[in-house]
């Protein structure tokens, strides 16, 4: 500031206590002086060493020559503290002297004759460490220059060259690509520099001269040139022409041998296609909403419980319904008494509003099949723990009939004949019932006994396709299901295998004689451990093959053969098979595999053998247990390219398993964030499926990209995701029929990435599998 003498002081409240120095009392903005004895600072000083305020300027204090220092109070903090001290006595003076004397003696000085000009002569220049940071801010080049020397013989200048054609890989010399990656091993600390520059733009000025040509029509005349016979003769008898040959030869025969081995003709192009990316850079992968089905009378606050795709009608799909009930008050009550009419309802595309049929239930359904011999018959399992067969033959023609709402333009001839077909026809006793908007409605038309059923919700039921020579020679079909349940047993139902014949339209029976059908299932498996008293409640049964075969005498029954009333259904005299009428085939898998309700994979044997010391029936391979899953498994499904290849659901994760390895999953997935729901492989690619979660996503897993994530997820709905089935409309429309626990099924077409399988993607996946096989073992 130009005042050396002056050194600022910040005075903390107890120390203006002390030297009774406090701002605003004893000292102000006009009366700022204070006179401290040097004495009082040393006593100070030594009283509160390094915590005294003086102690920054206790060397000043000790060398002030006088015995008082003057302390002034800054009150605008001029000298950037709110004290400072005066070191000198002259400054002291001049700070205390009244300024009327000032004044008197400024005047007296401009009386007298001004000083002759005196000019300003520049201080030295005294360093206060800026040096040091510009030195610090300084870049400079530190690394040593390499310098290279280029020489040549001097006997090879103006020598001919001659250029070959080579391989980099097959030289040392040869070409190497030296890219750049971030080492994170060091870092290496940038210096900065600031550098001011000033660009100024340098002006040329050039002139070319172009010597242009106009265009003139130019033509040729050529021949082809022919040896004449003796130069042919001359050519093919050289033995330059036959040591071209000898040079080629091998060649040649590699070139052939690899154009039968390798396709010459297979487009690269699109195969890099297959892996086609959109125009922001991400997969272009995504479902795309198609269709939405509901009913405000049927599935007005149910839960779609069952998805089916109709196995031969394009564009016809069913779902079944309950109540929003937890699997837990589902078990508990299973006989509460229904708010709704429990039904299966048949939807088309072209008007997801009105069903274009519906199947009348005993119960709430909690799954349902069509037969794979015969799609008129469809078999269900209720949640009382019944099996309820349907014949919508009578109604299969109207779905396959049923045109599109969209196509009304029709003419009148073909409305004329319509009616015509329709008026000749019969009307059924549902059409007479029911008016001509309204679906046809069809009711049960077998039911199993209460007694033999199940004692709990039937939980999954799969048909078991016929094994008979005796039946393919019939031309019979012989039906049969499986069907489990938390009751902790498995029950084989068997169809006895019938003629079918056309039934009367009016042939419709009635529901309560059928109420009382001695229908019993064929064979009975409890899943428990005698010694360990252990039941094993199952949610989900995979089996591989199971096929009986008939002993049959003569030629069997038709349904005209029952005797029942002409308007009865065939299967009122139902009888169940006995197991003694039956063999069981000698060369099949009797293994299954189950998934329970506390999230145990269970692999057994159902065939039993009899044991010689207890004479009891056994099992006869040892039953073994995976503790994987932390909750109830809902999905335990085959992969529909890899036979021996399932995946099992549930909790907060899943696996994939290989029947035959029995050291567990041979890939597992790591806890996710929300609950996983229902799971369904790909129809179309072998090495993605889709998981549904609790929140409404879709998982999408592709192997062949991640394992350890989903490949994409897309949210479909606001509540959890219950059931997921995939569909096939064509080759080239794939669909994925997705239900909500809001009673709503979305149906989404799957994109063209996901419905194509890349090139070679079987054996790739196949490839996968084999390999963490390879690493469980």
């Amino acid at each position: 500031i130009g005042h050396p003498e002056i050194f600022p002081l910040v005075l903390t409240t107890k120390t203006q206590e002390i030297f009774n120095c406090r701002v605003d009392e004893d000292v102000t903005e006009e009366n700022c002086f204070k006179i401290i004895k040097k004495e009082d600072i040393i006593q100070d000083l030594e009283t509160r060493a390094n915590i005294s305020d003086f102690y920054p300027i206790r060397k000043v204090v000790l060398e002030y020559p006088g015995e008082e220092l003057l302390v002034v109070f800054d009150a605008k903090v001029q000298y950037g503290q709110n004290f400072y001290i005066v070191a000198s006595e002259e400054a002291k003076e001049n700070l205390v002297k009244p300024p009327e004397t000032a004044e008197e003696e400024e005047k007296e000085d401009t009386e007298e004759t001004l000083d002759p000009f005196k000019p300003l002569v520049p201080k030295p220049w005294v360093s206060l460490g800026s040096e040091k940071e510009v030195e610090e801010e300084s870049v400079k080049d530190n690394v040593t220059k390499i310098k290279f020397k280029i020489s040549r013989v001097r006997r090879k200048f103006g020598a001919p060259i001659a250029f070959t054609d080579k391989n980099a890989s097959h030289g040392t010399d040869g070409y190497v690509e030296c890219t750049s990656y971030e080492d994170k091993t060091f870092s290496i600390k940038m210096l900065e520099k600031d550098v001011g520059l000033q660009t100024v733009p340098k002006v040329r000025q050039t002139s070319t001269q172009t010597k242009w040509t106009y265009p003139k029509n130019a033509a040729t005349q050529y021949c082809p040139r022919q040896l004449s016979e003796e130069e042919k003769a001359e050519s093919l008898s050289s033995e330059k022409l036959k040591e071209f040959l000898t040079s080629v030869h091998l060649r040649v025969e590699i070139a052939l041998q690899q154009n039968e081995i390798m396709n010459a003709f297979f487009d690269d192009w699109k195969a890099l296609a297959e892996d086609k990316r959109s125009s922001d850079g991400k997969p272009d992968i995504y479902l795309k909403p198609h269709q939405s089905f509901t009913n405000q009378q049927y599935l007005k606050d149910r839960t779609i419980s069952c998805v089916c795709w109709h196995p031969t009608i394009s564009g016809i799909i069913a779902v079944s319904a309950r109540q929003q009930l937890s699997y837990e008050e589902q078990v508990k009550l299973p006989n509460k008494s229904r708010l709704h009419q429990s039904v299966i309802l048949f939807w088309i595309f072209s008007d997801p509003i009105h069903p274009q049929l519906i199947l009348e239930c005993p119960e709430d359904i909690y799954c349902f099949q069509f037969s794979p011999s015969d799609p008129n018959i469809i078999a269900a399992g209720c949640i009382n723990g019944q099996v309820v067969l349907w014949d919508i033959s009578q109604d299969g023609e109207k779905l396959q009939n049923e045109k599109p709402v969209a196509d009304e333009g029709v003419d009148s001839d073909s409305e004329a004949t319509a009616a015509a077909e329709v008026a000749t026809s019969k009307p059924s006793l549902i059409q007479v019932q029911k008016s001509s908007t309204e679906p046809p409605l069809v009711k049960y038309c077998a039911i199993s006994s209460i007694e033999y059923s199940h004692k709990k919700p039937v939980t999954d039921i799969q048909w078991l396709p016929g094994h008979s020579e005796e039946n393919q020679n019939r031309g019979e079909n012989c039906l049969q299901l499986v069907t489990c349940s938390p009751d902790c047993s498995i029950l084989f139902w068997d169809i006895p295998a019938t003629e079918h014949q056309e039934k009367p339209l009016s042939g419709v029976p009635d529901t309560s004689k059928h109420l009382d059908l001695s229908w019993k299932p064929l064979i009975k498996i409890s899943l428990h451990e005698r010694d360990a008293n252990t039941e094993y409640g199952p949610i989900r049964i995979l089996l591989r093959e199971l096929h009986y075969r008939y002993k049959t005498s003569g030629k069997a029954k038709s349904l005209s053969a029952v005797k029942a009333p002409a308007k009865e259904s065939p299967y009122t005299e139902m009888s169940s098979s006995s197991s003694k009428n039956l063999e069981v085939l000698e060369n099949i898998s009797t293994n299954f595999f189950v998934g329970n309700e506390d999230g145990v994979i269970v692999y057994s044997d159902w065939k039993m053998k009899m044991d010689t010391n207890s004479a009891k029936p056994v099992s006869q391979q040892q039953t073994q247990k995976y503790s994987l899953h932390t909750e109830t498994i809902n999905t335990l499904q085959r992969s529909p390219f890899f036979k021996d290849t399932f995946l099992s659901i549930g909790g907060q994760n899943f696996a994939i398993w290989k029947e035959g390895v029995t050291n567990g999953p041979i890939l597992q997935s790591s806890c996710s964030a929300g609950r996983y729901t229902a799971g369904q492989w790909s129809l179309a690619r072998p090495g993605v499926f889709f998981i549904g979660r609790d929140d409404g996503n879709i998982d999408i897993w592709d192997l062949l990209k991640k394992t350890h994530e989903p490949s994409h997820f897309q949210n479909i709905s606001k509540s959890a995701i219950i059931f997921i089935s995939p569909g096939t409309a064509s080759p080239e429309q794939h669909f994925l029929a997705v239900s909500d626990n809001l009673g709503v099924l979305h149906v989404l077409e799957i994109c063209q990435t996901l419905s194509h399988p890349l090139s070679n993607e079987h054996a790739n996946v196949l490839d996968f599998f084999e390999r963490e096989v390879t690493y469980l073992k």
